[in-house]
């Protein structure tokens, strides 16, 4: 008896040493690894650029002369609505925006408020006063939030002047 639990004893001790040495070898790997890239760097507009699942968005801020703004020093949170999203809307409603720069201005501020607001405390609100000036309705439904009708599909895109959360549709403000 007493052999076979050195013979248990010694196997421990190798799978220890082994177990080990593969630990030192994955982090010595991990450490030389170059780092993941990180959106800190760039500011809201250039994260949209960079996505790539902005480009009528990234358009229409251009067109409104709001790129700068929003490339700005911030904080600035931006409910930020896809291509897909812009997909929805009809062109007829995209082409009369297109033609009121003051309109498609009133819109495209109606999906930023001021101040970095995190998925953290967007769950705590339950509205959130824009830079055009009226409040959108933030709520709660199933785990699930939204931002009016538009559901935040993604969360807490970092720039390093804001916050974007990605929604699924194009928010409109009240009529006036």
């Amino acid at each position: 008896m007493k052999g076979i639990v050195k013979k248990v004893i010694a196997l421990a001790t190798v799978a220890v040493a082994a177990s080990a040495l593969a630990l030192a070898s994955v982090a010595s790997a991990a450490s030389a690894a170059p780092a993941a890239p990180t959106m800190g760097g760039k500011d809201i507009v250039q994260t949209a650029v960079g996505a790539k699942a902005f480009t009528t968005l990234v358009a229409l801020v251009k067109k409104a002369g709001l790129a700068g703004a929003l490339s700005g020093k911030g904080p600035l949170t931006v409910f930020a609505p896809t291509d897909a999203a812009f997909a929805k809307v009809p062109k007829a409603t995209l082409d009369a925006l297109a033609k009121n720069p003051a309109q498609l201005k009133a819109v495209l501020l109606y999906h930023v408020v001021s101040g970095k607001v995190t998925a953290a405390d967007v769950v705590k609100l339950t509205s959130a006063k824009t830079l055009q000036g009226t409040s959108v309705k933030i709520s709660v439904k199933g785990g699930k939030v939204f931002v009016d009708k538009a559901q935040v599909v993604t969360p807490d895109v970092m720039a390093s002047n804001g916050v974007i959360h990605v929604i699924n549709s194009v928010l409109l403000p009240p009529a006036a």
